[in-house]
């Protein structure tokens, strides 16, 4: 695996832990597709780095499973702003 690609990986799994962030958000961070980085830390992570993964794919199971909260508080919010 290429240097550069490594630390873009350790670079998007520390984003993730330390603002807990989901896929999307990590993504528009970097500046990159929300696939790459999916990739990067459900693949090439745990190649190199198993308690960095398994911090990342803990935060992201969460993330995963109250999204629909989040979708159900967005839609709220747009209904109480009149559109």
């Amino acid at each position: 695996m290429k240097e550069s690609i490594r630390t873009r990986t350790l670079q998007c799994a520390t984003y993730i832990i330390e603002h807990r962030a989901t896929l999307r958000q990590t993504a528009k961070a970097f500046g990159m597709g929300k696939s790459t980085v999916h990739t990067d830390v459900s693949v090439r992570l745990p190649k190199f780095d198993l308690s960095l993964y398994r911090e990342v794919s803990a935060i992201l199971r969460e993330n995963h499973e109250t999204r629909h909260l989040r979708g159900g508080e967005s839609t709220r919010r747009k209904y109480l702003a009149g559109h």
